[in-house]
């Protein structure tokens, strides 16, 4: 599953996927005598020959690039993994920390949950919590989410946000393996430093739709609340009522979201698949409006293709 490299021109795939899969397994082995090992499925890598789903993935980010759509100091991740065939669709600059924005927001929420889970009559999950959590992942409040950080951090080493990660760490290391949390998020929401991987965010997804992590139903119906996402409004080609289950990340250097589309065919059958797009560029964007808008569009360019692969593999809606 594993590459890097831009994905401009001649876009660099790694050819040590399955060594790296290999190591991802023996760490995984060794943290089961540590912590709680979720399982994350042995991706391989996406092929990335010419009318793959991954290869049209890089035809059209290139056309982005070359329409103005991404500039050309700007990096990109891109992951799709399809939970019913079990194979990674996609799999493009998925090791490569890149800044988290909110997309972290959910990450924090989970790291409430492995408290609660684990000591339940000290950490409470009570509907002060919950609303705190919905503002957070749906309203993406910072207010919010600092909150919760500060809640987290109470109930471990006081050491702010550090404790998020080290909870995260410690519970599901084969999981958070790229996550850096780092900084609370400042005035006017200017978070640069907390970093994850597209590969993070979909081992995260994995996880979370198989009930791999404590409060998975808890988390996936926060999640699901409709809100301003990139994968599925605006997409011409998914239909209203395809749910999603995504959290979104904007600054003026970062344009992602990452989330689970539940699609269905006519007869009402599921096939879930995750999906996970990061513009990330070197500096501030001078003009954040018309910035945010033509990557959030391009995020869209690119989750509308997936669907359309989706619907051909499985004659969906």
């Amino acid at each position: 599953m594993h590459a890097h490299g831009q994905d401009s021109a001649a876009p660099s795939i790694r050819d040590d996927g399955l060594s790296m899969d290999r190591r991802s397994f023996l760490r995984a082995l060794a943290a089961t005598s540590a912590g709680l090992l979720f399982g994350a499925p042995s991706f391989v890598e996406a092929g990335s020959r010419s009318g793959s789903l991954q290869g049209q993935v890089l035809d059209l980010v290139n056309r982005l690039r070359s329409q103005g759509q991404i500039s050309g100091d700007e990096r990109t991740s891109w992951c799709v993994y399809d939970f019913t065939a079990g194979d990674t669709l996609v799999s493009i600059n998925v090791d490569a920390p890149r800044q988290a924005a909110s997309m972290i927001k959910p990450f924090v929420a989970q790291a409430y949950f492995f408290q609660a889970e684990q000591s339940p009559r000290r950490v409470r999950y009570t509907d002060d919590v919950r609303g705190i959590m919905e503002r957070m992942i749906r309203k993406s409040s910072n207010k919010a989410t600092n909150q919760l950080i500060d809640l987290v951090s109470r109930n471990h080493e006081q050491r702010g946000p550090k404790d998020v990660e080290a909870v995260l760490k410690s519970n599901a290391p084969t999981i958070f393996q790229q996550t850096r949390i780092v900084e609370k998020i400042p005035a006017g929401g200017k978070t640069y430093r907390n970093q994850a991987s597209a590969n993070d965010y979909n081992r995260f997804l994995f996880a979370l739709w198989n009930d791999r992590l404590p409060y998975s139903q808890e988390l996936r119906s926060i999640m699901a609340l409709p809100n301003h996402d990139r994968i599925s409004q605006g997409v011409t080609a998914i239909p209203d009522y395809v749910r999603v289950y995504d959290k979104t990340g904007s600054t003026s250097q970062l344009c992602g979201d990452m989330g689970i589309i539940e699609a269905m065919d006519r007869r009402g059958r599921r096939y879930p698949y995750t999906f996970v797009g990061i513009i990330e560029r070197p500096r501030s964007a001078k003009n954040y409006g018309n910035w945010i808008t033509k990557r959030s569009d391009a995020i869209r360019a690119v989750s509308n293709l997936v669907y359309l692969d989706m619907k051909d593999r499985y004659r969906l809606v």
